[in-house]
């Protein structure tokens, strides 16, 4: 048996190692348990490196002093151990779950050979492995076709254009980024991607994978339509990863249930990131993951007055122009300006909530926010995102604005400091 370390983390995500940093600094050990080869690392930044724009260093994160590289099988919560598939076990006087999740793999005919694994040049996109076989697989010229377009959908198709592929973006949806954009700021989103040469196909549903000698060759649509494909992206979402937290009797339901204490149905079990449901809600952001980090790292180090009450954070995705990218037909785009997007709060305005919204067709710039009762609730930007930290701090603040709406008018075209 190892030692017993009074805190032990399952999973080397950010979550994880960021807790685990967190109770470092606060003179708390940790053991954090990791079962992927590579050391812990940023997978926002996963699409720079598949669009060539940073190497795969660029996104390692430190890693704790206390991390074991193993798969954690199963966990005995009566004797407080967890039981690994190497056959260790390890001790815990508080376990955490930060198993994060899965990328979410759509039932689609032909998805699986008869060894059930996926085809040669299909991928999902979700791991740093994931990131690196697509990027080893893709060339200019290459027919990609990318299934989902929401913000793991939109990130694939435009690194897999920038690489000087031909990029087919098919959403089941009726707009891109549904989740997080407006119908106008999904328009921009658009816009962007086939300025890039993406062909972007929405209300578009994929039934069927076709594959010759155990590799990918189309993709055929519910209409009856095939799109050649020698590389295929499965964008379909994510999914917690609760198999653990289910066989140890964990209340689950999206996720892992936890109260403001980030604590499970177990009072020495807990739980953060994507894996965690909070409020009957699974963020499956980063910010909020981080968040919870730092309130669980309080907890544990003896702030019995810290709690978790939900994200305020911001949501930004950047997509940022790659320059001296050359394809089949030349160079793919110019020198160019990052294209950001921030979004944040409620979005989608209530009966009776007031709008403002600024665009800019030229520029390709978007900006809107709600307001209700006389305090900003939320918003989204698209381009230049100058007025973003402004508008985020008021929104944090809550405070009333002002009636005569001169302020918020100021926010929106200023950048009030925030650069």
């Amino acid at each position: 048996m190892t030692s017993n370390p009074r805190v032990v983390v399952i999973g080397a995500g950010p979550a994880g190692v960021t807790l685990a940093r967190h109770l470092g600094e606060l003179g708390t050990p940790a053991l954090v348990v990791g079962d992927e080869e590579h050391r812990p690392y940023n997978r926002v930044l996963l699409a720079e490196v598949l669009a060539g724009r940073y190497g795969p260093e660029v996104t390692a994160l430190p890693a704790p002093a206390g991390l074991l590289r193993g798969r954690v099988a199963g966990i005995d919560r009566a004797g407080r151990t967890v039981r690994c598939a190497d056959g260790s076990v390890i001790a815990y006087d508080t376990l955490v779950l930060a198993t994060g999740s899965n990328a979410v793999l759509p039932p689609l005919r032909g998805l699986y050979t008869r060894d059930r694994e996926l085809p040669e040049g299909v991928h999902a996109f979700r791991t740093m492995d994931d990131c690196l076989g697509l990027s080893k697989a893709v060339r200019p010229g290459v027919r990609a076709v990318v299934i989902g377009g929401g913000l793991l959908g939109v990130s694939a198709a435009r690194a897999l254009a920038v690489r000087g592929a031909q990029v087919v973006l098919a959403q089941q949806s009726e707009r891109l980024m549904e989740r997080q954009l407006d119908p106008a700021a999904s328009a921009l989103v658009r816009r962007h991607l086939e300025g890039l040469g993406v062909e972007v196909h929405t209300e578009c549903r994929v039934r069927d994978v076709r594959s010759v000698g155990g590799a990918v060759r189309s993709v055929e649509l519910a209409d009856g339509y095939a799109l050649g494909a020698d590389l295929v992206v499965l964008a379909c979402g994510v999914r917690p990863r609760v198999g653990l937290a289910r066989e140890a009797g964990l209340d689950v339901g999206k996720g892992v249930v936890v109260d403001d204490e980030l604590r499970t149905s177990d009072p020495h079990i807990r739980a953060i990131g994507d894996c965690a449901q909070h409020a009957d809600r699974v963020y499956g952001l980063a910010a909020p993951a981080l968040e919870q980090a730092g309130v669980l790292a309080a907890l544990l180090a003896g702030d019995g007055t810290a709690r978790y009450t939900g994200t305020r954070a911001l949501t930004r995705l950047t997509l940022t122009g790659i320059t001296g990218i050359t394809g089949p037909k030349g160079p793919l785009r110019g020198p160019d300006t990052p294209f950001d997007l921030a979004a944040f709060g409620e979005t989608d305005p209530r009966p009776g909530d007031d709008v403002v919204q600024l665009a800019d067709a030229t520029r390709g710039t978007y900006r809107k926010v709600v307001v209700r009762d006389d305090r900003l609730v939320g918003g989204v930007l698209v381009g230049e995102l100058g007025t973003v930290g402004a508008l985020a701090r008021a929104w944090e603040g809550a405070e009333p604005l002002p009636s005569d709406g001169g302020p918020l008018l100021h926010l929106l075209t200023h950048d009030g400091g925030a650069r």
